[in-house]
């Protein structure tokens, strides 16, 4: 089951959406699940680990001022124009987070190694990827990791902001909670530990919302026997 070794973005998009959306994404989950088992290749991040990866590849060069994203959309939308809706609405809130970001210095922010871990989460069977985590040092010399969710439903809510924040500190015990962030790209938002407190509650209701869209991916992965 692909629930069981998955995206942490990919994961909280299942786990939050409603009604016609969940079953949608189990759907496609689903689907690829099938594929892989007869060695086609599946997206492996939720819809569009092709489209989307690319994208934060430019936007993290923007970051660090190799390139510039207006200039590299376009050449994205060109390439794939079947992602010429998604591609702006990715770049403007990716920038609106950005340039309110750049406002506070105008020191070069330095790359940093991102993390990348593999997380088997207690009290389940399942692994959680976390990948793809943007990673720099501003001018003062201090680190920030910001996680991106770049999925345009369901946005990112406090709960799931909390459950996030909470997992990544849990995958990440060698840095410094504080550090972390979760970036709702197209809502140009980020979630952190100083706004979005945790409530101590937080593993229970991952393990509950976890545990629900294992039942609702088993069922529906019964129609397709």
């Amino acid at each position: 089951m692909s629930l069981q070794n998955i995206h942490l973005r990919k994961l909280l998009k299942i786990m939050y959406a409603d009604g016609g959306e969940r079953v949608r994404f189990l759907r496609n989950d689903i689907r690829d699940d099938l594929a892989r088992e007869r060695g086609e290749d599946g997206d492996g991040d939720g819809g569009g680990g092709d489209f989307y990866g690319p994208f934060w590849r430019d936007a993290k060069d923007h970051v660090y001022g190799y390139t510039d994203l207006h200039v590299t959309t376009v050449g994205r939308i060109a390439s794939n124009p079947g992602r010429r809706n998604l591609y702006p609405q990715l770049r403007d809130g990716f920038l609106l987070w950005w340039n309110e970001r750049r406002r506070w210095t105008n020191a070069p922010f330095e790359p940093i190694a991102p993390p990348k871990i593999h997380f088997p989460v207690p009290g389940t069977d399942t692994v959680i990827k976390v990948a793809n985590t943007l990673g720099v040092r501003d001018g003062r010399g201090d680190d920030h990791f910001v996680y991106p969710y770049w999925f345009p439903v369901p946005s990112i809510s406090d709960e799931a902001a909390r459950v996030g924040l909470w997992t990544l500190s849990q995958a990440l015990p060698r840095i410094d909670p504080q550090e972390l962030r979760i970036l709702d790209v197209i809502q140009g938002q980020t979630f952190a530990l100083d706004r979005s407190r945790l409530q101590g509650n937080e593993r229970e209701i991952f393990l509950a919302r976890y545990r629900a869209a294992v039942a609702d991916w088993t069922r529906l992965r019964a129609e397709y026997d």
